[in-house]
């Protein structure tokens, strides 16, 4: 199955949703290249950027997981196709 890459993007409002992020990048661990986390203390938000390279499917059910913790917000990024 051809893979593409993709940025998830990740805005974290309530920090109680971590464990419940952490344990979904753990289960697509395959898929992750990379992460990286920005705590924005003056908003009280955290940031967090995700590259991944999979099928679209997947990278759209990790990110829809994602999206539906509360107080999380979710946005996806694809490479063109080739």
């Amino acid at each position: 199955m051809e893979t593409r890459a993709a940025v998830i993007a990740i805005i974290v409002k309530d920090n109680e949703s971590a464990g419940e992020i952490n344990a979904l990048l753990h289960e697509y661990c395959d898929c992750v290249i990379g992460r990286m986390g920005i705590p924005y203390r003056e908003k009280g938000i955290n940031i967090i950027s995700v590259a991944v390279d999979a099928p679209q499917d997947v990278i759209s059910a990790l990110a829809g997981k994602i999206g539906r913790i509360s107080g999380v917000t979710a946005k996806t990024v694809y490479s063109p196709a080739d």
